[in-house]
């Protein structure tokens, strides 16, 4: 089965996938908008040796034409698409949309006196802001000589980081002019702008038809297909074609296209020009191998790690690429302070050394230190993030009732209820963990604010979420209003997160740009990614709370970062653990595999069902045969209200496979609109990483009409291919969020490699009432719950948080 577990196109980081198509081809949605921009992160990791197309790209010639499927004779099986896929930086090689970081690299040849000039007028301005930084942190202990115990090329790399940043020159020859160095992250704006968007916007218009036809020729003397020309035009602007031909591996930032491709479309264009050790090759793989680490959940990656995946890509000097691509600007170092035995990281070497000036000062004691290298979007984004929460931790709340009145609230609250209202009383940040049952604390916190004047909003990962906490907001008792309350202000109200961001639902932004708030409530936050997070903490006015609640078992977020498990892990702020279990066998058996433990569990209502099968053509048998007839004779949930999960979207039982069986059986139809039909259930995805279930209504000229969520969406004929997929069948990741009365999880035999203990912990406890298992993996679901855990992601929100935040006991 080519599971392809959560990745956001058709290969995964550890798990089977097929191999590489040509770019700009995709199998519909399932390609790169399956609603998941994660790379695969919940399966085990996998090396594997390169075959003949590593080869090939090593020397630099082309696997295969590339606007074409075939690959090249020599090419493995794993290559050609029935194989495990090898680990690159751990990543995948999945792509998805908005992966490009819209960052071009500047001009090579930056020696000149006007470059020079431009460069150190930006680092006087960073200088400034490097002032205003140190003033902020003016308590932090001293610098200390970070970095002493590295030797080699990453003491050279350093040593070059180092120079750009104090404004000198280099002594690395491949430092051609001083690196515009990095800028520190800002502080939140608090100057009116308007309402900031949580979903990548088009330039209006698009490129220029002239643009395009340019890009669409030079593509085509390439072997490229043309159909890449108006990607393509509108990522590298008006100069596309100078750009491509000038350097031909620019087409790697397009999504989709795979290095050996890119390669193809070198050598054709570049003739005996073309090799492997071409400095844009270099900088081009650097760039997508960080792109790719993002999509695997990762900010940065160690330098070591980034050089041998280098290197098994077929970049002769990887030391160099990596130089080169820091000297262009397109990605950033870092050296950050590894925990000593005993203690936390050392906070003075958390970020890059401009950030906390001269070095050498501190105690004289060598530090070890690890190098990375990010892309910048990332690496800021966590950087603000870092700050942002700062702020919350080290400032006092908005004192919004009185301390009795809080006391009064929590005294009449029970169990865990009162802790988090407690801490909510006299925190900025506050964290709180459980399960399904717990939501009703947070439920219970935000009453309490609405009675004591606060304007309080909770904000959930998706329509799903957002519905099933507001029902729970509505059946929830109003307290007592204390006596010496302020009038209620807006009462509390559930939003999705990107609804409040993106100023469509939720309160509105007030004058200054921030959120018109007082405590928000973010439920789901394990798929909190750092620019979510980042621009969320940016939007928080000042003496706002904020509360990250959501259960740390669960899959990661779709995007960079693991936000809410960093944050448990520095222990920054105060954490509040519900003491309330699931109920029914269902918490029993969730609650198991969360701590590792596959136990049987006692169903006297059928709550639980294991439904075994020997092959994946009778998995999807079995399944349709559950959702269509068995579970609503015996358990009475109807069709409509079953979710099918399965590990991947390929193979024999993926979701295509299922999704087109469960549609001839539910809802048969010709298919004339990009192959649905009025009634299909859907997943549309607006953006990487979002989901929405919903159904076809009709489909017209202007597009694909939905019901999602209450709300009608109408989807371009263009968009339909690459955002809407049948939605009777998802991923764990798809699912995140969502609950449904009954679900059936489906596991063939050849999906065992794909799971783990997250994913099984997020696919079961999708079910409120009934659970079926579809079961054909054996003992490797055992094995999977009790010993394969998350798989780890390189972040540095913990080392950037250690010098602004006292640790908590």
């Amino acid at each position: 089965m080519s599971t392809e577990p959560e990745a956001a196109a058709e290969e995964t980081a550890d798990a089977v996938g097929p191999g590489p198509r040509a770019p700009g081809t995709t199998d519909g949605p399932d390609a790169a908008h399956d609603g998941s921009a994660a790379a695969a992160h919940d399966g085990a990791e996998t090396t594997t040796a390169r075959d003949g197309a590593e080869t090939a790209a090593r020397s630099g010639a082309p696997s295969g034409p590339t606007g074409g499927t075939t690959p090249a004779p020599g090419d493995s099986a794993a290559e050609a698409g029935d194989g495990a896929g090898a680990e690159e930086a751990g990543t995948g090689e999945a792509t998805t949309d908005g992966t490009d970081t819209g960052t071009g690299a500047p001009d090579g040849d930056a020696a000149a006196a006007g470059e020079k000039s431009e460069a150190e007028a930006e680092l006087a301005a960073q200088r400034v802001e490097r002032e205003r930084i140190e003033r902020r942190k003016a308590e932090r202990q001293g610098p200390v000589d970070a970095g002493a115990k590295l030797s080699g090329t990453a003491a050279d790399l350093l040593a070059a980081v180092r120079a750009v940043e104090s404004g000198e020159k280099p002594a690395a020859p491949v430092f051609g002019a001083p690196e515009t160095a990095r800028r520190p992250a800002p502080e939140p704006a608090r100057q009116p702008r308007p309402a900031a968007s949580a979903e990548p916007v088009a330039a209006p218009g698009g490129p220029a038809p002239e643009t395009v036809q340019a890009v669409r020729r030079v593509l085509a003397e390439g072997g490229a297909p043309e159909a890449l020309a108006p990607q393509t035009a509108a990522l590298l602007g008006e100069g596309a074609e100078g750009a491509l031909r000038t350097d031909p591996w620019q087409l790697l930032r397009v999504t989709g296209v795979r290095p050996e491709q890119a390669d193809g479309f070198a050598r054709a264009l570049l003739g005996a020009e073309c090799g492997p050790d071409d400095e844009r090759r270099g900088r081009a793989v650097t760039v997508w191998l960080l792109e790719q680490a993002a999509l695997a959940g990762h900010t940065a990656l160690e330098l070591p790690r980034l050089t041998e995946t280098l290197a098994r890509r077929g970049v002769p000097d990887p030391d160099a690429a990596v130089q080169s691509t820091l000297a262009e600007g397109e990605a950033l170092a870092f050296q950050d302070a590894l925990e000593e035995p005993g203690g936390r990281a050392d906070s003075a070497s958390s970020r890059s050394t401009q950030d906390t000036g001269e070095e050498g000062a501190g105690d004289g004691e060598e530090r070890p230190v690890r190098v990375l290298v990010g892309l910048e979007r990332y690496a800021l984004a966590e950087e603000s993030l870092a700050d942002g929460l700062a702020r919350l931790v080290n400032s006092a709340p908005k004192q919004d009732g009185s301390a009795a009145d809080w006391e009064q609230a929590a005294a009449a609250a029970q169990g865990s209820a009162a802790e988090l209202i407690r801490a909510v009383a006299g925190h900025g940040l506050v964290l709180h963990t459980g399960g399904e049952a717990s939501l009703a604390e947070p439920a219970a916190l935000l009453r309490t604010a609405h009675a004591l004047g606060l304007r309080a909003w909770a904000a959930a990962h998706g329509p799903l979420g957002r519905d099933r906490f507001a029902a729970l907001l509505d059946a929830f008792s109003e307290p007592a209003e204390p006596a010496s309350a302020e009038p209620a202000r807006t009462g509390p109200a559930a939003v999705t997160l990107a609804g409040l961001l993106s100023g469509a639902e939720g309160p509105g932004r007030d004058a200054e740009g921030t959120l018109d708030l007082d405590l928000l409530v973010v439920l789901d936050a394990p798929q909190l990614d750092v620019e979510s997070a980042a621009l969320l903490a940016e939007s928080l006015p000042d003496g706002a709370r904020l509360v990250l609640a959501g259960d740390p078992a669960v899959l990661w977020s779709a995007g960079p970062g693991r936000v809410f498990a960093d944050l448990l892990a520095a222990r920054v702020c105060p954490q509040v653990a519900s003491r309330r279990p699931d109920p029914g066998p269902l918490g029993e058996l969730v609650s198991g595999i969360g701590i590792g433990e596959l136990g049987q569990v006692e169903a006297p209502g059928k709550e639980v069902v294991i439904v075994p099968v020997r092959e994946a053509g009778e998995a999807v048998h079995r399944t349709v045969q559950l959702v269509a007839d068995s579970v609503p004779r015996a358990i009475g949930v109807p069709a409509e209200d079953t979710q099918v999960i399965t590990p991947g979207h390929g193979g024999a039982a993926g979701t295509r496979a299922l999704n087109a069986a469960l549609k001839e059986r539910l809802n048969p139809g010709p298919g004339r609109f990009g192959g649905f039909d009025p009634g299909d259930r859907v997943a549309y995805s607006p953006a990487p990483g979002r989901t929405l279930p919903g159904r076809v209504t009709k489909a017209e000229a202007d597009g694909l009409h939905l019901a999602c969520a209450g709300e009608t969406v109408v989807v371009p004929r263009d968009r339909v291919e690459q955002s809407v997929r049948h939605g009777w069948a998802l991923t764990a990741h798809q699912a995140v969020g969502g609950r449904w009365p009954a679900v059936v999880v489906v596991l063939p035999g050849d999906a065992a490699q794909s799971l783990s203990r997250p994913w099984v912990y997020t696919a079961f406890g999708r079910a409120a009432r009934h659970l079926s298992v579809v079961h054909g993996v054996e003992q490797a679901l055992h094995r999977a719950v009790a010993e394969v855990p998350a798989k780890p992601r390189t972040t540095r929100l913990p080392v950037l948080l250690a010098p602004q935040v006292p640790r908590d006991a």
